[in-house]
């Protein structure tokens, strides 16, 4: 379908003026900018733009004495915390990859990305070292850095916080030392934003089979100014390393949704996610945000934050906002100052639109993206009129989305009907990694096969209808039925397993799985449901386990999952 701008943004450019640089040098442009600006505050620490550049310098000569070199990949398996920013900037900086490693992953994930990343390098948190550190003997990493998150905390005040540091173990390299013992003298690299990738994320992709999703640095930098550009308007102007603003004709700063260099964002999204990384990060550092930084979700003191800080912007999935709605501090906090909330992952509901809408000033824009495409290619525009409940929005600068027919993939579905989403833009993956054959399925002829299934309306705005993968979405945490059925299945009373979703509007998708045991076996659904969720991530974890005659499958063998969410909807958990 031909591009519909009937109801694009005002203000806004149809196609952006990218320049061709690292990722970094977003935060050294916002540092040319605003350089005393506050760019990170945690747990009371503040650190600002300046401070934060020159902190991740440091990190990257220390990375760079270590031996660390260009296209190397360095793991980060931490919470949001400053020293997550200063390690992702400063091994950018040392021309290494990042890999992004979830603190919720088992230790055969954990395990599985070093070893399929080849990872050398690795950067954990003291607390959480315990998982990791057994693995680490058989994966190919060479040093471990460890963070404490006490550090953060300035001498005087470190006695009445409840987090007290941790000896270094054995073998390992504190943080701290190596940004207090090397200069601000990082190597001198050269760089091909189009060629040299800045991530390998892992994702289920549209199977289920854990794939590295291969970033570049180009990439990473077009979806964040795609979307800082979206909520702020005007075109990219780059000029003497900064990334600042052209507007149109009779275009003004108020009247857009977000200012440069204005705003207070609370960042609850984990870094470690691909919405995290770029549209909680990298994103909001470019556009001069001062990021109020949680290394996990509490909503009263998420609420309470809002007032402390006078914040201005929030956002995540849809389950984050139920939370925070639903606690007694919600009705007492004033929200006058936040000018927007940004929403994906999952569908927002009405009943929680209208609550949110009728308690900020602002706009509430809902977006939509997957690994593949870095973060994000279609949104809401960010205009209370510009809004559609249900749609996940526009396609937006430089985006050109199809729906194709979902079962062969060759015809374009006209107007109001429904296929799969097809993606193609500036932020479209490279691939994935070390695998080809996965990469030919989903990438043809520059259009990225999403798997998911949607439909547009006349006015060019997208829906999403269902899901041809099996992906379900918990907490706003993808979690892949692939993933948990090889567990169930490991175990030798199993013949096949499946496992779907039971819709829950606080919570999403709640893993359920039917089992079919095999001829003559026993074993009881708690046991099964102890020996899997022992292997598996506490988002992952199944909720429920019915052990069933035999799975419910088509005449070609295929088992009908549809039945068995049917089925699911209506159980106790």
């Amino acid at each position: 379908m031909e591009k519909n701008f009937k109801c694009w943004p005002k203000g806004v450019y149809k196609n952006l003026s990218y320049p061709e640089v690292p990722i970094q040098q977003m935060l050294r442009s916002a540092t040319l900018q605003w350089p005393w600006r506050n760019a990170i505050i945690f747990g009371g620490m503040e650190i600002t733009f300046q401070e934060l550049d020159t902190l991740s310098d440091r990190f990257a000569t220390a990375l760079a004495a270590m031996g660390v070199k260009k296209g190397d990949r360095v793991g980060i398996h931490l919470p949001n915390c400053p020293q997550f920013a200063i390690a992702y900037y400063g091994l950018l900086k040392a021309g290494a990859i990042f890999v992004p490693l979830s603190p919720l992953l088992a230790e055969r994930e954990i395990d599985f990305q070093l070893n399929d990343a080849g990872v050398e390098t690795f950067i954990g948190l003291d607390m959480l070292f315990g998982a990791p550190q057994q693995v680490i003997p058989n994966t190919p990493v060479k040093r471990t850095v460890i963070v404490s998150l006490a550090d953060c905390y300035p001498p005087l005040s470190a006695p009445v916080k409840m987090l007290q540091k941790q000896p270094v173990p054995e073998g390992t390299i504190d943080f701290v030392t190596l940004v207090t013992d090397y200069p601000a003298e990082p190597p001198q690299l050269e760089f091909n934003a189009r060629e040299d990738l800045a991530h390998i994320a892992y994702t289920g992709g549209t199977t289920g089979t854990p794939k590295g999703v291969m970033v570049t640095h180009f990439n990473g930098v077009a979806n964040c100014c795609q979307f800082a550009y979206w909520f702020g308007g005007g075109d990219i102007l780059y000029e003497e390393g900064m990334f600042k603003l052209k507007r149109m004709e009779g275009d003004r700063d108020e009247d857009h949704a977000i200012g440069q260099g204005a705003e207070i964002s609370l960042i609850v999204v984990p870094w470690f996610h691909a919405m995290g990384a770029i549209g909680y990060l990298s994103m909001q550092l470019l556009g001069g945000n001062t990021l109020v930084v949680f290394p996990r979700f509490d909503p009263t003191e998420y609420l309470q934050a809002i007032n402390k800080y006078r914040a201005t912007v929030f956002g995540g999935a849809p389950q984050l906002f139920i939370p925070l709605v639903e606690n007694p501090l919600f009705e007492e906090i004033d929200m006058s100052d936040i000018r927007m909330v940004a929403s994906g992952a999952a569908p927002i509901p009405h009943h929680l639109l209208e609550t949110l809408t009728d308690k900020i000033p602002g706009v509430i824009c809902e977006a939509y993206g997957l690994s593949e495409c870095t973060m994000g290619c279609c949104a809401n525009p960010p205009t209370r009129e510009g809004f559609r409940l249900g749609s996940v929005g526009l396609p937006m600068q430089d985006t050109e989305i199809k729906i194709m027919e979902a079962e062969e993939g060759k015809e374009e579905m006209p107007v109001g009907e429904i296929g799969e989403i097809c993606i193609k833009g500036p932020q479209v993956m490279q691939g994935y990694w070390n695998k080809p054959e996965e990469t030919a399925q989903v990438l043809k002829d520059g259009w990225l096969y999403t798997g998911d299934i949607g439909k547009y309306d006349e006015d060019g705005y997208i829906y999403i209808v269902d899901r041809k993968k099996d992906m379900l979405i918990y907490k706003g945490y993808n979690v892949y039925p692939r993933d948990l059925e090889d567990v169930i299945n490991e175990h030798p009373m199993v013949a096949q397993s499946a496992v779907v979703g039971k819709y829950d509007e606080n919570k999403g998708d709640i893993p359920i799985a039917f089992v079919e045991l095999v001829p003559g076996g026993s074993v009881s659904e708690e046991e099964l449901l102890e020996y899997t969720n022992g292997k598996l991530a506490a988002y992952k974890k199944i909720r429920l386990i019915r052990i069933v005659e035999a799975l419910p499958a088509s005449g070609a063998g295929k088992i009908l999952r549809r039945e068995l969410r049917d089925q699911a909807q209506d159980f106790e958990v």
